[in-house]
């Protein structure tokens, strides 16, 4: 409860499930803070199935969502780690008679941290093969790959089977203590790595088992993010 202005928590809700269900049972709070990544999809996918008329601030740790949450009843949209300033600008906007200034702003992003640390990843995926779809678990892959337009799981069996979720979606569902996007069109598997190597202009090259289908270089801005994950 945000006692210093009067603002009561209703509820958290940490799935699209939950949350339509929370929705066609109870009247429509004034503000409602939604992180983009749920336990079992997308929020966006709640309004395909209940329309509330709350104001929403939405928080993420991407931007590529951002268009799509201004289409719906969208104030503002964060960007993770929650910025101080840009949360009390949100408040602000949704409700100019009340003094920002005087609003919890720790109480409100420790509840977001926590929504974020109920989180869950996906643990396997389907791929089409032939006329059959095949179950992958998550752990089985060593890595995900993009190239013409089309993205790809290679197992660690050395097999490649093609996915329809690109690596922007992939990023946020997969479990980050496992998995890394070392550039533009590569995910790795930290299980999968065999080697790096040092590489020109201050990159890394990494070596995934049993792939060769090019070099996989870890980009000059994402080198020291990369070894911090390494050390985690």
């Amino acid at each position: 409860m945000l006692t210093q202005l009067g603002i009561t928590t209703e509820v958290m809700l940490h799935s699209v499930s939950d949350a339509v269900e929370w929705f066609r049972n109870n009247p429509d709070p004034e503000l409602i803070f939604l992180d983009i990544q749920l336990s079992d999809g997308l929020s966006f996918e709640i309004f395909e199935q209940v329309s509330p008329k709350s104001a929403i601030i939405f928080t993420t740790a991407y931007d590529e969502y951002a268009l799509k949450a201004f289409k719906l009843n969208s104030i503002d949209y964060l960007l993770k780690p929650i910025d101080d300033e840009e949360l009390e600008a949100a408040i602000t906007k949704f409700d100019q008679n009340r003094k920002a200034e005087g609003l919890d702003l720790h109480e409100i992003k420790t509840m977001l941290a926590g929504q974020s640390s109920l989180k869950t990843y996906k643990t396997r995926f389907t791929a089409q093969v032939g006329q059959h779809l095949k179950l992958v678990e998550a752990s089985d892959i060593a890595c995900f790959y993009s190239e013409n337009k089309s993205t790809y799981m290679h197992c660690f069996n050395g097999r490649n089977y093609p996915i329809d979720i690109p690596l922007e979606q992939l990023q946020d569902e997969l479990d980050p203590e496992k998995f890394y996007r070392v550039n533009r069109k590569c995910i790795i598997n930290i299980k999968a790595i065999e080697d790096i190597l040092t590489y020109s202009n201050s990159r890394l090259e990494v070596k995934v088992q049993n792939f060769a289908d090019f070099q996989i270089i870890v980009s000059r801005e994402r080198v020291k993010d990369f070894k911090a994950w390494l050390n985690n």
